[in-house]
């Protein structure tokens, strides 16, 4: 078998956070979950669904927010012992955290949507589109805040979108709150929150979806994994690319490993130091793990019977 057998490895910090965004999470956690405990109050005293099923969504909001800034202090601690990528997974583990709580408060959000069409309460329509008026202008300033931040970041983004995504949960609720003020119809809170736990069940799906890839190992959705192993085998003097794996550590973490054949003449260590470019230029792949051999090897066998004195 060849005896020119080489390995290379090297990892760099990818989607964590710098501290500087630790200020506008904190900030916008705050906004969040003061205003959801007076969503909670005035919807327990207007009787609104569409205001609690809000609350709710506000939950997941600042859980998103809370487990960002746990993820990033996770994240920035450095390899030891048995973790030897770290926690950097830490951010997954809250996605699907999130992403579950989603969608168990979207289901029960819609069984209770559905009671109430059947049987509409009276709700104070006025409490409901005073107070989601405020959401609006809540969610605004902290968007507005977490704009500021680094929004590469999958922990920034994730919770940028969340908020963001508010807004229209808002906006449905203080549509139903007019609706329910101008002409009585009760049922409007109810088909709010049925438009609400549709917004929850949407992330919770994208969240799920997302983390679980990560989980699995699949290659990240921007790359493909066949069309890199056609541009490594086609970088003159390698003759073969095999058990080619691509997968992501963590969002924003690409890496790789393959197992590379070069030319019999071929310097391997400068094959392998060109692949290394080609996947961080073209492909923004920065931790890899190439093995690089020459072709023509041949295992050398011995018979017993020619060990025989």
């Amino acid at each position: 078998m060849s005896g020119h057998s080489h390995a290379h490895a090297h990892g760099h910090a990818h989607g964590i956070a710098p501290d500087a965004d630790r200020g506008p999470l904190l900030a916008a956690f705050g906004l969040i979950v003061a205003f959801m405990l007076v969503e909670v109050v005035a919807g327990i005293a207007s009787g609104s669904l569409a205001l609690l099923s809000d609350a709710a969504h506000m939950l997941t909001d600042a859980g998103a927010l809370a487990l960002a800034l746990v993820a990033m202090r996770l994240a920035q601690r450095p390899a030891r012992g048995a973790m030897t990528f770290g926690f950097r997974r830490a951010e997954i583990l809250s996605a699907q955290i999130n992403g579950a709580t989603l969608l168990a408060l979207a289901v029960v959000i819609v069984v209770e949507g559905v009671r109430r069409l059947l049987t509409p309460p009276d709700v104070g329509g006025t409490t409901v589109l005073l107070v989601a008026l405020a959401g609006i202008a809540v969610n605004l300033a902290a968007t507005a805040i977490l704009a500021r931040a680094d929004r590469g970041s999958l922990n920034v983004e994730g919770a940028y979108q969340h908020i963001l995504t508010d807004l229209f949960a808002f906006a449905a609720t203080a549509v139903a709150g007019a609706v329910v003020i101008v002409t009585g119809f009760t049922r409007a809170d109810g088909i709010a929150a049925l438009l609400v736990a549709a917004l929850m069940l949407r992330a919770a799906y994208g969240l799920l979806v997302a983390s679980g890839r990560v989980v699995l190992e699949a290659a990240p959705v921007d790359l493909d994994p066949d069309a890199i192993g056609r541009a490594l085998a086609a970088v003159p003097g390698v003759a073969e690319v095999h058990d080619l794996h691509v997968w992501e550590v963590s969002s924003g973490f690409p890496a790789l490993s393959a197992h590379v054949i070069v030319g019999r003449d071929t310097d391997c260590h400068a094959a392998r130091r060109e692949l290394q470019v080609l996947l961080q230029e073209r492909f923004g792949i920065e931790h890899t793990t190439l093995q690089t051999d020459h072709e023509g090897g041949e295992l050398l066998e011995i018979s017993t019977a020619q060990l025989r004195p």
